[in-house]
C-alpha cells in the first residue's frame, strides 16, 4: 500500500476510536480532517511522499461551506423541523389517539393499530427518530399497559412505528440525501410514498394476527363501544387537519407547484395556525418550538463543517477511488455488492446517527452503485433510477439497524420514557418480529424497484 491508502484507513480508524470517547460527532470529523491533512502535509515535506495534502487543502473546506450555506435546498431543513416540533406542540397526536381510540375500540390490537396509524401519520412531519418514539411512549404505553397488553407487542409497537419517521416523506433524511447524491428531492419523496406505507401496512397486519392467534397479548377494552358514525366522524375531524397540511406540502412539492424549500415554509406556516387551532399556541409553545429548530439544525449543520472537513482530506487522498476499488472486485456480483453495502451500512447504524452516514459514508456508495451497470428501470423518466432505488434500501436498511437490539437507537429512546418496571429485555423480545417484517420489506424493494420508481415515473411522465 502507498501513503495514501495507508492515511485513508488510518482515518476511518481513528474515526471509529473516537467515537467511543464521547467527543461530539461533528468535533471527530472536522478535528480528524484538520489532522490528517497536517499529517500528509509534513509527510510530504520531511518523507518525501507526495500525498498532496497542505494549508491549500483545508482553504477549500471554505468554500465548500459558503456553497453549503448557499444551498436553498437545505433552507428546508429547519423549516420541517420547525413543522414537525410545532405539530408535537399542537395536540394533533392527542387528539387522534382519543378519536381513533373509540373507532377502533372494539378491535383487537385496535390501541396498537392506533399508534401504527399515527405513527404513519405524524411520520411526514417530524423526521427525527427520538421525537417520534418518545411522543408515541407517552402517550399510549400507559393506556397499553391499563388494558392488558402484553408488554413485547407494546413496546415494539411503539418502536417500529416511530422509526418509520425518517422514511415516509416529507423526511429531512431525504433532503439531505437528496443534496448530497445531487437527486430530486421530488423522486426521493415520492418513491419513499409506497415503501413507507407498505411498512404500517404489515406493521397492522401482524398486529391483527397477533389479537387473532394470542387474544391475551391484545385485549378488547371492558367499556369498549360500539362503532359509530359520530366515532368515525370524530376521527375525521381530527385526521383532516394534518393530512391537509401534509396533503398541500407534498402535493406542490409532486405538483411542481413549489419548490422543496417554498413548501417547507408552507408547511411551518401550517403548523402554527394548527396548533393556534387546537388553542395550543402561546409565547411559551414558540419559544420551545424555536429553540428545539435551533438546537436541531445547529446539530445537523455542525456535523455537516466536520463532514466536509473529512470527506475533502479524504477525497484528496483518494479514499473514494480505494473504497470503489474494493467494493467493485469483490467476488460477490452486482446484488451481492449491494447486499454487502447494505449490511455494512445496517452495523453502522449502531453507531452513528443517519446524519453522518449520509454525509459521510453515503457519497461515498454513490459511485460505485452506479458502476454496477444495474438495470434499473426509470421509465425513461426518473434521473438516475440506481440511485433513487439505492436510497431507499439504504433508508430502509438504516430504520432496521436503529430497531436492532444490541444498541438500536431506537430502544434507548424508548427505554428512557418508560416506568422503570419494564425490561430492556421486554424491548428486545417486542422489537424482534418487526425487524423481520423490515427485512422482508427490504428484500421486496430490493427485487421490485417498481415499489420505489412507479409512482415518480408516472406522475412526472
Amino acid at each position: 500500500m502507498d501513503i495514501n491508502e495507508i492515511l485513508v484507513i488510518a482515518m476511518f480508524l481513528s474515526f471509529i476510536a473516537l467515537l467511543f470517547t464521547g467527543i461530539p460527532v461533528a468535533w471527530v470529523l472536522g478535528g480528524i480532517g484538520v489532522l490528517f491533512a497536517g499529517i500528509g502535509y509534513l509527510a510530504d515535506i520531511y518523507l518525501d511522499t507526495m500525498t498532496g495534502l497542505d494549508y491549500t487543502t483545508l482553504g477549500l473546506v471554505v468554500n465548500r461551506l459558503y456553497k453549503i450555506m448557499d444551498n436553498w435546498i437545505l433552507v428546508a431543513l429547519p423549516m420541517f423541523i420547525f413543522m414537525g416540533i410545532m405539530l408535537d406542540k399542537s395536540g394533533v397526536a392527542e387528539r387522534l389517539m382519543q378519536s381513533m381510540q373509540e373507532l377502533f375500540g372494539r378491535v383487537r390490537g385496535g390501541l396498537a393499530i392506533t399508534v401504527t396509524a399515527i405513527g404513519i401519520i405524524l411520520a411526514a412531519s417530524t423526521g427525527i427518530i427520538g421525537a417520534s418514539v418518545v411522543l408515541l411512549a407517552v402517550m399510549s404505553l400507559p393506556s397499553m399497559t391499563k388494558q392488558g397488553y402484553s408488554m413485547p407487542l407494546a413496546l415494539g409497537t411503539i418502536a417500529s412505528a416511530g422509526t418509520l419517521g425518517i422514511l415516509i416523506p416529507p423526511s429531512i433524511m431525504l433532503v439531505i440525501m437528496a443534496d448530497q447524491l445531487g437527486l430530486s428531492v421530488g423522486d426521493l419523496f415520492m418513491g419513499a410514498v409506497f415503501p413507507g406505507l407498505m411498512l404500517g401496512g404489515m406493521y397492522i397486519v401482524y398486529i391483527l394476527a397477533v389479537g387473532y392467534f394470542k387474544p391475551s397479548a391484545a385485549p378488547i377494552p371492558a367499556d369498549a363501544k360500539p362503532i359509530t358514525m359520530a366515532a368515525f366522524f370524530n376521527v375525521m375531524k381530527a385526521v383532516t387537519p394534518t393530512l391537509l397540511l401534509i396533503f398541500v406540502v407534498l402535493g406542490s412539492i409532486f405538483a411542481g407547484v413549489a419548490t422543496p424549500t417554498e413548501a417547507s415554509g408552507v408547511g411551518a406556516f401550517g403548523a402554527t395556525v394548527l396548533a393556534a387551532y387546537n388553542r395550543r399556541f402561546n409565547f411559551k409553545v414558540l419559544k420551545e418550538v424555536v429553540g428545539g429548530t435551533m438546537n436541531t439544525t445547529a446539530y445537523i449543520f455542525a456535523i455537516f463543517i466536520g463532514a466536509t472537513c473529512f470527506a475533502l482530506v479524504l477525497r484528496e487522498l483518494g479514499g473514494d477511488e480505494l473504497i470503489e476499488s474494493f467494493l467493485t472486485g469483490l467476488p460477490f456480483g452486482e446484488y451481492g455488492i449491494v447486499f454487502f453495502i447494505l449490511g455494512v451500512i445496517f452495523l453502522l447504524g449502531f453507531f452513528l446517527d443517519w446524519i453522518e452516514i449520509t454525509l459521510i459514508i453515503l457519497p461515498l456508495l454513490a459511485p460505485v452503485i452506479s458502476a454496477l451497470g444495474l438495470d434499473i428501470n426509470g421509465y425513461g423518466v426518473v434521473d438516475n433510477p440506481e440511485l433513487v432505488w439505492f436510497v431507499m434500501l439504504v433508508a430502509m436498511a438504516l430504520q432496521t439497524s436503529f430497531l436492532t437490539p444490541p444498541v438500536g437507537f431506537a430502544l434507548f429512546y424508548l427505554k428512557g420514557v418508560c416506568p422503570p418496571n419494564v425490561k430492556l429485555s421486554d424491548i428486545y423480545k417486542g422489537v424482534i418480529p418487526f425487524i423481520l417484517l423490515q427485512l422482508l420489506g427490504l428484500m421486496i424493494l430490493v427485487f421490485w424497484p417498481q415499489l420505489v420508481l412507479w409512482l415518480p415515473a408516472t406522475a412526472y411522465g
